[in-house]
């Protein structure tokens, strides 16, 4: 008798839990691509920085590399920028930064993210140029 009252509570109960369940689960889908994404960003970027410090480095040719590095992880849309300068212009022991920038919606595995909507992520690395002095 117990039975039949209950009969409608587990699909309730599932009514009442499962927008919050689902909200959790896209929610740690986007962030987790965003970490994800970042540390594809942050070795781009130290990438790209190595071959900007070396003799004869130019802007097109790092962002090149970089552009290619990133559409090997699988990541469109980025930016890639010289704040201190292009590379063939920095003297020897001077810093160039190799900046990457990519916008979230580009690279997020949801199809409207919630939390990450309109952020933009970026790392830079600051390595010393060695030219011949």
């Amino acid at each position: 008798m117990n039975r039949r009252k209950r009969k409608g509570a587990a699909a309730v109960e599932f009514a009442l839990v499962a927008p919050i369940f689902f909200m959790l689960v896209l929610g740690m889908v986007e962030i987790g691509r965003a970490v994800m994404v970042q540390q594809v960003l942050t070795n781009a970027s130290r990438e790209g920085a190595r071959r900007a410090v070396l003799d004869g480095a130019t802007a097109a040719e790092v962002r090149t590399y970089v552009t290619n590095y990133l559409t090997n992880a699988s990541v469109a849309g980025s930016t890639v920028t010289f704040p201190q300068g292009n590379p063939e212009a920095a003297g020897y022991g001077a810093p160039v930064e190799v900046k990457v920038s990519v916008p979230f919606g580009q690279v997020s595995w949801v199809p409207a993210p919630m939390y990450l909507s309109g952020q933009t992520l970026s790392a830079s690395t600051i390595m010393r140029r060695e030219t011949v002095q």
